[in-house]
């Protein structure tokens, strides 16, 4: 009866964990260049199964297998999939096609980004919409003197028709293994490139989240329905428990 008090609560405990990220995903759902999270779920904790066979002489008991004991959130992983480009008209703004990500300098060191909402700052410096100087090839700040910006598709960058730098692209070839998500739309990783694709930069554009907000609104309603259903088994364990302790004290 314990054991099923604790399959039902873990399952609860679960869902909630689950219904964090689905929450997490939905309120990102405008945000460009964001990577959905998925989640797994797993064994909460396993026992050994036996029962007595009467042979007292020899092994009294006998092992029949596993136990589970409930269920727990599992391993949490990134979809790297790529978003729809959205066309915005902004010269600073950029979408890459392609895998690959965008280095920016960030007090915690450089991270990697698919978020190209770049402005340029106080100092003519490219920086992202949180104040990140945006990386060129050789790990530098980008300086964008005024004028007009236009890029080529291998990340070329120049104003007025005069070169200025070439944006420093991170492309991995497992980002899944390779990347790890840090906060908001960045991720750490290796300082070099491991990926030999070259992505396609596009002006003017931004990809949008890969979420896809019917299928996130699906898992939502499945998570809470799981949940009362694990909240309804373990008001009937408790219900059950109370039974069995009234009886024995009657027994007593």
């Amino acid at each position: 009866m314990i054991k099923g008090l604790y399959s039902a609560v873990s399952a609860m405990v679960m869902n909630a964990t689950r219904q964090q990220v689905i929450s997490h995903n939905i309120a990102n759902i405008q945000t460009p260049g964001f990577k959905q999270i998925l989640t797994t779920a797993q064994d909460f904790m396993q026992n050994q199964s036996v029962y007595a066979n009467g042979n007292l002489q020899a092994n009294p008991v006998e092992y029949v297998g596993t136990l589970g004991l409930g269920t727990q959130i599992g391993e949490e992983f990134i979809d790297y999939g790529q978003g729809s480009m959205q066309s915005t008209s902004n010269p600073l703004d950029f979408a890459l096609q392609g895998n690959g990500f965008f280095t920016v300098k960030t007090p915690d060191g450089n991270r990697y980004t698919r978020d190209g909402r770049f402005i340029r700052d106080a100092d003519n410096t490219l920086v992202t919409v949180d104040g990140f100087q945006v990386l060129d090839d050789a790990g530098q700040p980008i300086e964008l003197p005024d004028g007009e910006v236009s890029i080529t598709s291998d990340g070329a960058i120049s104003v007025n028709g005069t070169a200025v730098a070439t944006f420093g692209i991170g492309v991995f070839a497992d980002p899944e293994a390779e990347l790890q998500h840090t906060e908001g739309n960045l991720f750490t990783g290796p300082t070099a490139s491991t990926g030999d694709e070259v992505p396609q930069v596009v002006q003017g554009y931004l990809e949008s989240s890969n979420t896809n907000i019917s299928q996130l609104m699906t898992q939502l309603v499945e998570v809470g329905r799981s949940y009362e259903a694990a909240q309804k088994l373990v008001q009937n364990q408790d219900e059950l428990l109370g039974k069995t302790i009234a009886s024995l004290g009657r027994i007593g």
